[in-house]
């Protein structure tokens, strides 16, 4: 007894720029949003610094190399 297969419907996720319905298939090359304009919006916001990954500052140069001289002194900054 052979199984027949139905045709299944491609997974459907909402664009994250403006929540459209977008089929996950090869042919959408903007996916996961709907369309190339969303794809740049959504680009600019990372670039301008309106979406951000929640944590700690990174260290700027100036911190880094005090942090390095610190170290190799021997200075941990406790007091014990």
């Amino acid at each position: 007894m052979s199984q027949r297969q139905t045709p299944s419907r491609p997974l459907e996720v909402p664009c994250p720029r403006c929540q459209t319905p977008v089929a996950w298939v090869e042919e959408n090359l903007f996916r996961p949003f709907c369309s190339e304009r969303c794809k740049l919006i959504d680009l600019g916001a990372w670039a301008d610094g309106s979406h951000r990954i929640a944590g700690e500052p990174a260290m700027d140069e100036t911190e880094i190399d005090e942090m390095i001289m610190r170290a190799e002194r021997g200075d941990t900054g406790r007091e014990d």
